[in-house]
């Protein structure tokens, strides 16, 4: 089956940017599902993104049909099972679900809630996303890795997908290995987001200052043994890997979390350092470094 229709929810800063390049290439069978506070709002102000305003064909659940053959989720995890439900009307039987989601945990959530549909793994990275109201500003488009677990010889609906992103102007990889792909991400996510948010440090000050550096690669150090023990091959090469290429970030630069915690809003810290030491009970393996981070990030959360 081609893919000739999507639906995304999501307009948070990474959301509205796929959401801009969509609706540019695919018009009225791109469309973003909302309740009806945010449908109204979006129908009315659009986002503005770089300076350039659009308004998406938005459809609400009560009341509009709209079968996607492609549904996206971006919205945050903690928010994930309200937007299942919000897009089950536009799911049918043949509908491929990519969530692009931080952690690893949403595809299996997914899954849960849609056993009988083909729910692949999927990841924003390196797309540079800042949303403040309508207004997002956005200085680099990432890439969009996906597919099944495994994608040596990826099947005609992945293909498919990739298809339909490309013809949108997004880059869309499939990588052989998603399950190593989102876990090393996760890897990063959990060092460089905690720490940030506990210090406030931007990139500069992460990788800049020994103490949170190092700081940095023990949160990580954590996740690797943990991915050791469920059988994904991550460790010292992917943890320099990370602390170089970050060196090209913008010293003043934060990350998602850091600006959640600016901002006065609920953290995913739950879905990284709760993760984290979840497995490491599971597995036997200490986790004191991502116990602290998370007592440090709910005690902060607390405190708003």
């Amino acid at each position: 089956m081609e893919i000739k229709r999507a639906a995304l929810v999501g307009m948070g800063a990474i959301g509205s940017v796929y959401a801009k390049y969509l609706t540019d290439r695919y018009g009225e069978d791109f469309a973003v599902a909302a309740d009806s506070n945010r449908g109204k709002r979006l129908r009315s102000e659009g986002i503005v993104l770089n300076g350039e305003r659009f308004v998406p064909r938005v459809v609400f659940p009560e009341t509009d049909r709209f079968q996607a053959d492609l549904v996206i989720f971006c919205v945050k995890n903690g928010q994930l099972e309200e937007a299942m439900e919000e897009v089950r009307p536009f799911i049918g039987p043949e509908t491929v679900l990519l969530p692009l989601l931080n952690g690893i945990t949403a595809r299996d959530r997914l899954l849960a809630g849609y056993p009988d549909n083909l729910v692949l793994y999927g990841l924003a990275i390196h797309i540079v996303s800042v949303r403040e109201g309508s207004r997002v500003i956005s200085t680099s488009l990432g890439t969009i890795q996906f597919g099944e677990a495994e994608n040596k010889d990826p099947s005609p609906r992945v293909l498919s997908v990739q298809r339909f992103l490309e013809g949108a102007g997004l880059e869309a990889k499939i990588m052989p290995d998603m399950r190593w792909a989102v876990w090393r991400k996760w890897m990063l996510n959990v060092g460089a987001n905690q720490v940030s948010a506990v210090s406030g440090a931007g990139y500069g000050n992460l990788l800049g200052l020994p103490e949170l550096r190092s700081l940095f690669r023990d949160a990580m150090a954590e996740v690797a043994a943990l991915a050791q023990a469920e059988g994904i091959d991550l460790g010292e090469r992917e943890m320099e890997e990370f602390l170089t290429t970050m060196q090209r970030h913008n010293p003043l630069g934060k990350t998602s979390m850091l600006q959640d915690v600016e901002a006065g809003r609920k953290t995913e810290v739950e879905y990284f350092s709760g993760t984290v030491m979840e497995l490491g009970a599971r597995h036997g393996i200490p986790t004191p470094v991502n116990r602290v981070l998370y007592r440090l990030i709910r005690a902060r959360e607390q405190m708003y």
